[in-house]
């Protein structure tokens, strides 16, 4: 650690870094995690957490930050909005059975890289005023509990949907953090604004907001479609509607998102036409077209296997169409039996409607 600087006026001039960097907000907060290390415990104790080892494997090291790098003292928390104007409206594309719904925060560049390298910017130009100090850069890549933290360090409230929240800012940004020896002072919680207010809990195609505050993995939809490897629980199946990477239905009901920023970052721009591409065109791609386009973007890390299983049952959740129907065909003998599930699965959904709509009487 440097021998001598002002660690108040050393936090204040890191505010206005972090601005220029195009951060929206930074806080600090000290390393106690206790009452959020309970509620982890009871989480986990529920099951709520479905196939994510992980999170018990890394033990409290998630919740204990000096156990997953030593000598820290305060967590310096940091937003970054992502909410790109210039994608299609996500209420749009969610109602059109035929396009495929990407979380709006996957449209881009993969926030990891982004948001890691402007916080090692950060670090950086610190270590350029007072010296080398102690420190490590996390963007939701390690044991880290990024919104705990936050909650803490000022930036907002944990909303009953389980996301962060501000009033001015609603929720569409990514959060970030720089563990650090540095004794900066500690910013204070917000108060919490949630109210009465259950509209995310009533909207959730899933009902996996079991209560306020309480999140079952296991049902949610940005958990089926990205962290889940295996088959998809067929009752579920048709409530993922046509949504094929995350979910942000909570997010598009929520009162405080009218206050939301759209980012100014190009990185966030939608790729390859993602925020309102058709569900028939990104079904054909191949595993090269898919690698290919989604080099540096976050759906990535699902692979082609899981990219075509989401958009099977999308696909089997789309109105009654000829062209869908074959389409579903060409893949009905993919080498991937988890494919093959789901594309039959899909093709049984497509033939049934069909075959409902060739019953209805037509009057002329």
């Amino acid at each position: 650690m440097p021998a001598s600087f002002d660690p108040a006026a050393l936090k204040e001039r890191m505010r206005a870094w972090a601005a220029e960097l195009g951060f929206g907000q930074m806080g600090v907060t000290d390393i106690d995690l206790g009452a959020a290390e309970t509620r982890l415990l009871d989480w986990l104790a529920r099951g709520y957490s479905g196939d994510m080892d992980y999170l018990a494997r890394h033990g409290t090291r998630r919740s204990r930050p000096a156990e997953l790098v030593p000598g820290t003292l305060r967590v310096i928390s940091v937003r970054l909005d992502y909410l790109p104007a210039q994608a299609e409206q996500g209420d749009t594309v969610l109602n059109d059975g035929k396009r495929a719904y990407v979380a709006r925060y996957a449209l881009g560049r993969d926030y990891h890289k982004v948001l890691r390298h402007r916080l090692q910017r950060l670090a950086k130009r610190v270590e350029q005023e007072i010296g080398e100090f102690h420190y490590r850069v996390f963007t939701d890549s390690a044991p880290v509990m990024e919104v705990e933290l936050a909650v803490k360090a000022g930036l907002g409230w944990r909303g009953k949907h389980t996301l962060l929240l501000r009033r001015d800012a609603g929720s569409w940004f990514f959060l970030g953090e720089i563990y650090t020896d540095l004794p900066l002072p500690v910013d204070s919680p917000q108060d919490e604004h949630c109210g009465t207010c259950r509209r995310c809990i009533e909207i959730c195609p899933t009902g996996a907001i079991v209560a306020a505050y309480q999140l079952d993995a296991r049902r949610c939809i940005s958990y089926l479609t990205i962290e889940h490897r295996g088959s998809i629980p067929e009752a579920l199946r048709p409530l993922l509607g046509n949504r094929i990477f995350g979910c942000d239905d909570c997010q598009l009901v929520c009162p405080w998102n009218r206050f939301a920023r759209p980012t100014a970052l190009t990185d966030f721009a939608p790729r390859h036409g993602l925020d309102s591409a058709a569900l028939v065109d990104l079904f054909a791609w191949s595993e090269e077209q898919f690698e290919r386009r989604m080099q540096g973007s976050a759906i990535r890390r699902i692979g082609h296997e899981r990219w075509l299983r989401n958009l099977a049952v999308a696909l089997g959740n789309a109105p009654a169409d000829a062209a869908i129907l074959q389409a579903l065909q060409a893949r009905g003998d993919h080498p991937s039996a988890l494919v093959r599930e789901h594309v039959t699965w899909a093709i049984a959904q497509q033939r049934d409607k069909q075959n409902a709509e060739a019953r209805v009487p037509r009057f002329e």
